[in-house]
């Protein structure tokens, strides 16, 4: 039974852990199945982040802060899709400056505003996604295994945890059984033939980078105003590239995601669970170490697992219409 305990709350904090890269690697599976490169992800999602926790802090309503970094985030995500749709610009240096830009700027208007040294104000529960306890959650909790999968797992998790998972088969059924995912998909791959069938290209990735950000806000208000009671400085910690990495491991599919976000965040839930204890012959390991624990596992993964991930054909490559 401690094994079964141990196991089912380390599962209920991957859980946890995997909702902003769920949010951030759909972001990216967007942008990138319509042929844009989207490394600024850290940077929206911390941009997401801060703008709910300052209206929020503010207003006292977690859903304007919700909209609050949605609005932020598609902002930056509308900046990189003009530097590189319109102006056709590297995506990749526009990705890196938006990146530079959200972690530089919400430091410094953080310790302009509130004087916390870049963190916004405690937030009360009211200003925040609480859990929500799922109906029959007390009652199965002692029926065993189900029960506990339940009532421990299943159930007690914020609104945008549900939204998360809900988002995996919503952007399938987009991507594979719409005309604006065939659409997505085409320009992907083929810009040139999505042109001469009288769609255009440029809107077409508009619209990607349009959604992308619109999840990088729900991944950043979760980070700050579901999972955390505030904004602090560089709370993302690289979440975007590990969704970056995730992305690649799942081969830019959305059902792959899933596995991949939830393996991502298991890692980190053990390297959190792991910390200050003895191992045999090794003993204690020191908590830096397992906090790289992800990160390593990550460039490992990417290294030698995944086998051939081959990205969408025309990701990364500016389309110039022909005369």
């Amino acid at each position: 039974m401690d094994f079964l305990q141990t196991l089912i709350l380390t599962t209920d904090s991957a859980v946890r852990l995997s909702v902003p890269l769920l949010f951030a690697c759909l972001a990216g599976l967007y942008s990138e199945r319509s042929g844009v490169v989207d490394i600024g992800l850290e940077g929206k999602m911390l941009g997401g982040a801060f703008a709910a926790g300052c209206v929020a802090a503010i207003t006292g309503s977690a859903w304007l802060g919700l909209l609050a970094a949605i609005l932020v985030s598609i902002g930056l995500a509308l900046v990189h899709g003009y530097a590189s749709i319109t102006q056709r610009g590297n995506q990749i240096v526009s990705g890196v400056a938006i990146n530079f830009v959200a972690s530089g700027l919400t430091a410094l208007l953080g310790q302009a505003w509130f004087g916390r040294g870049g963190k916004t104000p405690q937030l009360p529960n009211t200003a925040r996604f609480t859990e929500i306890t799922l109906p029959f959650a007390e009652p199965m909790r002692n029926v065993p295994v189900i029960g506990r999968i339940y009532s421990d797992i299943i159930s007690g998790h914020s609104l945008l945890v549900y939204a998360a998972f809900i988002a995996i088969p919503l952007t399938w059924w987009i991507l594979y059984r719409t005309r604006f995912g065939l659409r997505l998909r085409a320009v992907g791959e083929n810009p040139g033939a999505v042109d001469t069938a009288g769609i255009s290209v440029a809107w077409m990735r508009y619209r990607a980078v349009i959604i992308a950000g619109i999840l990088c806000g729900f991944a950043g208000a979760y980070l700050s105003i579901a999972q955390s009671a505030g904004f602090s400085k560089d709370m993302t910690a690289g979440k975007g590239f590990i969704a970056l990495a995730a992305l690649v491991f799942a081969k830019w599919k959305p059902l792959n995601a899933l596995g991949a976000c939830f393996l991502f965040g298991f890692l980190d839930a053990v390297a959190i669970r792991m910390q200050g204890t003895a191992l045999p012959v090794v003993g204690e390991v020191p908590v830096q170490a397992m906090q790289a624990l992800p990160y390593i596992l990550t460039v490992i993964l990417l290294a030698g697992f995944i086998g051939k991930s081959i990205p969408p054909k025309a990701d990364g490559v500016p389309y110039t219409k022909e005369r």
